[in-house]
């Protein structure tokens, strides 16, 4: 992973970002925001960088074959330009499926798709000093096997 945000980081103009930009990554999509200074127009920065962020990101997606999205942090906004909406398979049992079906009907969110993407959002925000140990964990492990003997 961490290959994939130095290739990424190593590709964008230094002059684009206050700082290094943001690189997320999972199995289909690599997320890049950067920092403007606040006094930029991110729709400005947004058209005047096109061309370049598609160059970007299409040498990007053949090397990892995933698609790249891109956003803007500006003062205290994050503006994502484009972003990739994958669709997730999931067994859930009755009880689990009840629970998206109460937040359909309650008009909180306007399918089981939407309830189900509601409480993951929810989970993240209420968990999320767990999920970033969790993370860092994974990364360890991941460096841990890189290092390890080959198997042929």
């Amino acid at each position: 992973m961490r290959d994939i945000i130095d290739t990424v980081t190593s590709r964008i103009p230094p002059s684009w970002f206050l700082g290094a930009p943001e690189v997320t990554v999972d199995d289909d999509e690599i997320l890049c925001i950067g920092r403007l200074a606040e006094t930029t127009d991110p729709t400005e920065f947004r058209e005047r960088s096109r061309a370049q962020r598609v160059e970007i990101a299409q040498a990007i997606e053949r090397l990892y074959r995933r698609s790249v999205s891109w956003g803007v942090d500006v003062g205290d906004k994050r503006i994502i330009f484009t972003s990739q909406s994958t669709p997730v398979m999931t067994r859930l049992k009755m009880s689990e499926r009840l629970v998206l079906d109460t937040l359909v009907h309650s008009g909180v969110a306007r399918s089981r798709s939407d309830a189900l993407q509601w409480c993951v959002k929810l989970v993240g925000q209420h968990e999320a000093e767990w999920l970033n140990e969790l993370q860092g964990v994974l990364e360890d492990v991941r460096k841990v096997r890189s290092e390890g003997p080959t198997v042929p």
